[in-house]
């Protein structure tokens, strides 16, 4: 993953309500979200919805499909798996660190 895409994405779940919509999509897994149940789940208004469904499409994280009168948004599992594993990939110097209930890595 090239840095400049790392920096998109981070750029874009950088902000509270994208966030909340990028983790509720990944919870609803494949089957994803109408931007109504969407909106309604994080009570957030439609139009504010959409204008960050916009900025994370745009970062490559979410997807979306038209499934008949609807659009469908998606996590992209894809990019979000390449970017954990930038963001992970030189961690404690490719030894195994320490399980993840230990606050620091003891490498």
């Amino acid at each position: 993953m090239k840095e400049t895409q790392v920096i998109r994405s981070l750029a874009a779940l950088a902000q509270e309500a994208r966030l909340r919509a990028f983790r509720a999509l990944v919870v609803a897994g494949p089957e994803g979200l109408t931007p109504s149940a969407l909106a309604e789940q994080l009570g957030i208004a439609a139009n504010t919805l959409s204008f960050h469904l916009k900025e994370l499409t745009n970062a490559g994280l979410i997807t979306q499909e038209r499934q008949g009168r609807n659009l469908v948004y998606r996590a992209s599992f894809e990019a979000m798996n390449n970017l954990l594993g930038y963001l992970t990939e030189n961690c404690c110097q490719g030894t195994t660190c320490s399980p993840a209930s230990t606050t620091s890595c003891h490498c």
